[in-house]
C-alpha cells in the first residue's frame, strides 16, 4: 500500500471539497439582505447555475462508476464495443439539454414526480416518487462499488475499508452547501479530471512494448481469449444489438429524465442556458469513455494484468506504470467522476423522498428550512445504505442496465402527456407491466423459456417495447385529457 498516494489525494479532495463550502457560506454571509438559504437553494442552487457551472456538473453528475470500472471491466470482455456506453450518454445529453431538461426547465418543477403528479394525478406520481428514488439509489450504490475498487486498487486497502473512505469524501461532497457545492466542485474536478486522465494515458502508451497503443492491434488477437471483434467499436452482431443498441435505449430513454440528470437541469438560470452547456457537457462526457477503453484494452493485452481479471487489471496495471505523484493525479481525477455522481445521486434520491414523500404526505406544512435539513439528513442516510450493500454487488454495466430499464417507461409518459394525451389508467397500466417484465426478465428463466432473438434482448429493449404498445394502443383506444403543454398553454418551444 503507497500511504503517501492515498495521503495526497485524500488532503485533495478534502481542500477542495471543504473550501469550496467554507467559500460558499462566506459568500452567502456576504450578500446584503439576502434571506436563510431554504431547500430550493439547498437543492436546486437557486435556480441560477450558469453555463461554466452547469455543463460540466450535467457531464459529471452521469459520469461514474460506470464510465470507468464498469468501462474498464467491459472492454476486458468484449473489447472497443463498449465506448457505446459513453456514445450513449452523449446521445442523451442532447436529448436533455434541448428536450427533457428544458421542459422541465419551463415547468418550474423540484422533482420529475412533481410533473408527473401535474399531468397524471397522485396516484401515478406517487409510484414513480418510489420507483425512481429507488432508482437513483440503486445507481448510488453502483458508485460506492466504483469508488471502492479505484481506492482498493490504487492503495491495496481492503475494498470494504475503501468504499468507507469514499463515502465519506462523497458525503462531504454535497452535504454542506448542496447543488451549489456540487457545481462549484465539479468545476474543479472537471479540470484535474482530464488533465489527469490525458497524462496517465500518454504515459502508459510510452511503457508499452514500442511505445504507443499499436501495441494492442498485434497483442490483443493473440492473447488467451482475444478475438479480432474485440478491436472494433462495432463488435460483432450480437454484441451491437445487445449491447451497444440496448445502451442507447436504456441510457437515453432513462437518464434523460431521471431525477439524478433533471435536478441539475432545474438548478439551471433559464432554458437557453441549457442549450449552450450541451456543447461543453456532451465532450467532456464522451471523450472520458475514450480513454477509458483504451486503458482497458491495454491491459488485456498484457497478460500479468489481464490475471487480474476484468475488475481490477486496468487499475492495477496504472499502478505499477505510473509514478506515485502520477498516480496521486490520476486517483484524483478517477474519485472526482464518481464522487461527483456520487453526490448528485445521494441528493437527487434525498430530494424525492424529501419532497415527494416528506412534504406530500407526512409533513405538509414543513418550511424550506425544515426541508433543508431532512434533505441532509437522508443524504447521509441514503449513502451509508448504499455503502452497506455495494461490496456484493454484479457486474457494474450488466447491473447498470437493469437499473435504467425502470425509467424507460416515465420517459415515454412524460412525453406522450406534455405532447399529446393523458390518461392516468394506460400510464398506471404501462408502468406496472413494464416493471413487472423487468423484474421477470431478471429474476426468473422468462427470457430463455421465449428463446431466440425475443428471450435475447436486454431489459430496456423489453421495457421500451412493453411501454410504448400500451402507451399508443391505450391512448388511441380511450379518452384523456390534451397535451399538458397546450392544456396550460404553456408554448412547447421558445
Amino acid at each position: 500500500m503507497n500511504i503517501g498516494v492515498i495521503v495526497a489525494v485524500v488532503i485533495y479532495e478534502l481542500i477542495v471539497i471543504l473550501g469550496c463550502a467554507a467559500f460558499l457560506k462566506v459568500k452567502e454571509k456576504k450578500m446584503v439582505a439576502a434571506p436563510a438559504a431554504g431547500d430550493e437553494d439547498f437543492a436546486l442552487g437557486g435556480r441560477n447555475m450558469g453555463v461554466i457551472v452547469l455543463a460540466p456538473t450535467i457531464a459529471l453528475t452521469v459520469l461514474g462508476s460506470a464510465h470507468i470500472t464498469g468501462v474498464f471491466e467491459m472492454s476486458y470482455g468484449m473489447g472497443a464495443i463498449a465506448i457505446w456506453f459513453s456514445l450513449a450518454h452523449v446521445i442523451m445529453i442532447v436529448v436533455a439539454c434541448f428536450g427533457t431538461g428544458a421542459w422541465v426547465r419551463r415547468l418550474g418543477a423540484t422533482t420529475v414526480p412533481q410533473v408527473i403528479k401535474d399531468m397524471y394525478g397522485p396516484g401515478v406520481a406517487i409510484a414513480i416518487s418510489c420507483v425512481m428514488a429507488g432508482q437513483v439509489w440503486g445507481v448510488l450504490t453502483l458508485e460506492c462499488q466504483g469508488l471502492g475498487i479505484v481506492i482498493s486498487s490504487l492503495t491495496g486497502w481492503d475494498i470494504s475499508k475503501a468504499v468507507i473512505l469514499g463515502g465519506i469524501l462523497g458525503i462531504l461532497y454535497v452535504v454542506f452547501a448542496g447543488m451549489k457545492q456540487v457545481g462549484a466542485v465539479n468545476v474543479i474536478n472537471a479540470t484535474v479530471m482530464y488533465i489527469g486522465l490525458i497524462i496517465a494515458t500518454i504515459y502508459v502508451a510510452s511503457k508499452l512494448p514500442g511505445g504507443n497503443f499499436d501495441f494492442i492491434e498485434k497483442a490483443l488477437p493473440s492473447s488467451e481469449g482475444g478475438a479480432e471483434f474485440m478491436l472494433s467499436i462495432f463488435g460483432n452482431a450480437d454484441l451491437m444489438i445487445t449491447f451497444a443498441v440496448g445502451n442507447v435505449i436504456a441510457v437515453t430513454f432513462c437518464q434523460s429524465i431521471s431525477q439524478m440528470l433533471m435536478q441539475t437541469m432545474m438548478s439551471a438560470k433559464d432554458e437557453k442556458t441549457i442549450k449552450k452547456s450541451v456543447w461543453l457537457a456532451a465532450p467532456l462526457n464522451g471523450m472520458f469513455g475514450v480513454f477509458a477503453v483504451i486503458l482497458g484494452l491495454a491491459a488485456r493485452s498484457i497478460p500479468e494484468y489481464a490475471a487480474y481479471g476484468a475488475k481490477l487489471a486496468a487499475t492495477n496495471m496504472l499502478v505499477d506504470m505510473l509514478p506515485m505523484w502520477m498516480s496521486a493525479l490520476l486517483l484524483a481525477a478517477l474519485l472526482a467522476a464518481i464522487l461527483s455522481t456520487f453526490a448528485m445521486t445521494s441528493l437527487t434520491t434525498a430530494t424525492i423522498w424529501t419532497h415527494d414523500i416528506y412534504k406530500g404526505y407526512i409533513n405538509p406544512d414543513a418550511d424550506e428550512k425544515k426541508l433543508a435539513n431532512i434533505t441532509r439528513i437522508m443524504i447521509i442516510i441514503l449513502a451509508l445504505a448504499a455503502l452497506a450493500v455495494s461490496v456484493a454487488l454484479p457486474t457494474i454495466l450488466n447491473a447498470i442496465n437493469w437499473v435504467f430499464a425502470w425509467i424507460v417507461p416515465v420517459f415515454w409518459i412524460v412525453v406522450f402527456g406534455l405532447f399529446w394525451k393523458r390518461n392516468s389508467k394506460v400510464a398506471g397500466l404501462a408502468l406496472a407491466v413494464s416493471w413487472i417484465l423487468n423484474v421477470l426478465w431478471s429474476l426468473t428463466p422468462l427470457p430463455a423459456a421465449i428463446g431466440g432473438f425475443i428471450g435475447g434482448l436486454t431489459n430496456p429493449y423489453v421495457t421500451l417495447i412493453v411501454s410504448l404498445v400500451i402507451l399508443i394502443i391505450g391512448n388511441l383506444a380511450s379518452k384523456g385529457e390534451p397535451g399538458y403543454f397546450k392544456a396550460m398553454g404553456i408554448k412547447a418551444e421558445d
